[in-house]
């Protein structure tokens, strides 16, 4: 089998200056969703037949081509769907099956594909439709067939005769066929029509005249076969393709408070007794253990999050890996490369990027914590800044275990504080600062004491 996946169209409908099947469905481009359904039938060859900004759209397909036979092609000129077809004909194998996809039906169902091209092995066909009945199909191509139900034809609806636009049946498109009768036929498709285009869904007429055998596969999934030609529908195609994950998510045992405010872009592992709140997206690989409760509005992308933690509503988070029993938010933002241990607590308007958090440690108010390596049991105050940037560089900030950070201090980093020490409130720290010590400027400006013995808070 061979996979021809057409995605030359002009897009006009989109007013954009985008190519149609590069804009978005659930994070990814739409020719990726059927690159990846193509790949998912595992084919000799994948094929993109490419015009519009061709250049644009083949950068695109080569990221999917990793393990994967995909050859980009070229239609000089849209002069319609047979036209497009025609320019990855001479690479198709004789003997082979040629798959017809679209770049801008970016939920074809993989299962329905695979079913049409059992069914045109089994019934020994040469041809194999995929089709739809709707009780309103204005707009698409009709399915002709004689009295007995045999396919005759496709007649697009811009040349149907009354009695054809009664016609419930229609074509989706998407074809089977054996790829020797492709490419003899091809050239005999002419441009006879109300738009002065080749249709491939001439094809269907032409061997069927010459006795060949044409078989058609009804699908009641028109929702998942509908093609893109604006905004709205893709719009349409976006929260089809969200309430799939929402509902697969909830059958696994996740419960959503909202399905229909519920957005994946990616992929998301969870363990059980999760809990989404509504408005929440996740992008990337993201990994929720057990007993996890997120928030409303909350932007989780790339991160594991280990059991028994919360993240409170309006989080952003990304590339980071939180261990057990932490809490987050709300309104906290993690930039890539934190870790952080068990029992951490990041609070509201706190900001991480690249820190490691100790077991037990606190950030629980507008703070700045980069490029930190921070113990376990650290208390950091209301708007602590690590100053990690030079105009540079970017330099790291060291705490030990057990330091006691007050509020509004600035870590001029590189800077390290040592196990036990405490910092005061309104302290500018650029140098280290040794074990058991108080530093503080508000007295005289770098008073230290020695051994300090902080005030303790009886555990209950």
């Amino acid at each position: 089998m061979e996979i021809v996946i057409l995605a030359a169209g002009l897009g006009k409908r989109m007013h954009s200056a985008l190519p149609k099947v590069l804009h978005q469905v659930a994070g990814r481009s739409m020719l990726s969703h059927v690159i990846k359904a193509a790949r998912a039938l595992n084919p000799y060859a994948v094929h993109i037949v490419s015009g519009h900004k061709s250049e644009l759209i083949e950068a695109e397909a080569q990221k999917y081509a990793e393990g994967c036979t995909l050859c980009c092609h070229k239609q000089e000129q849209q002069l319609g769907t047979a036209n497009a077809v025609a320019a990855a004909a001479d690479a198709l194998c004789d003997d082979s099956i040629t798959v017809v996809l679209y770049a801008d039906t970016p939920l074809t169902p993989v299962s329905e594909v695979e079913a049409l091209c059992a069914d045109l092995e089994a019934q020994q066909a040469d041809l194999a439709l995929l089709t739809c009945e709707l009780d309103d199909p204005t707009g698409y191509g009709r399915i002709l067939r004689t009295a007995d139900g045999q396919v005759t034809g496709i007649v697009e609806e811009k040349d149907c005769s009354e009695e054809q636009r009664q016609i419930k049946e229609i074509n989706t498109g998407i074809i089977a066929v054996k790829s020797s009768l492709l490419k003899q036929y091809l050239p005999k498709i002419g441009c006879n029509n109300a738009q002065g285009e080749y249709y491939l869904t001439d094809l269907t007429g032409l061997l069927a005249a010459d006795h060949f055998k044409v078989i058609s596969r009804v699908s009641s999934d028109f929702a998942l076969l509908r093609g893109v030609n604006n905004k709205l529908q893709l719009s349409e195609a976006e929260r089809t393709y969200q309430l799939m994950q929402a509902r697969r998510l909830m059958t696994e045992g996740v419960t959503l408070a909202d399905p229909a405010r519920f957005d994946l872009r990616g992929s998301l592992q969870h363990g059980d007794d999760v809990f989404i709140d509504i408005n929440c997206v996740f992008e990337g690989e993201c990994v929720l253990g057990s007993n996890v409760h997120i928030g409303a509005g909350c932007v989780i992308k790339d991160c594991v999050i280990g059991d028994n933690s919360v993240i409170s509503p309006y989080s952003v988070m990304e590339s980071s890996k939180l261990k057990q029993h932490n809490t987050i938010g709300p309104f906290a933002r993690l930039r890539p490369g934190n870790t952080l241990e068990d029992e951490v607590h990041v609070g509201n308007f706190v900001e991480l990027k690249k820190a490691h958090l100790g077991y037990g440690t606190k950030a629980g108010h507008l703070s700045y914590l980069g490029d930190s390596e921070i113990g376990r049991d650290v208390n950091i105050g209301a708007g602590t800044i690590t100053c990690n940037y030079d105009g540079a560089n970017k330099h790291q900030t060291v705490i030990g275990d057990d330091v006691f950070v007050g509020s509004d201090t600035q870590l001029v980093a590189p800077v390290t504080v040592e196990n036990g020490a405490t910092i005061a409130a309104g302290t500018t720290v650029t140098r280290r600062v040794p074990a058991n010590a108080l530093v503080l400027t508000r007295v005289r400006p770098g008073t230290v004491i020695r051994d300090y013995q902080r005030p303790r808070k009886e555990k209950k």
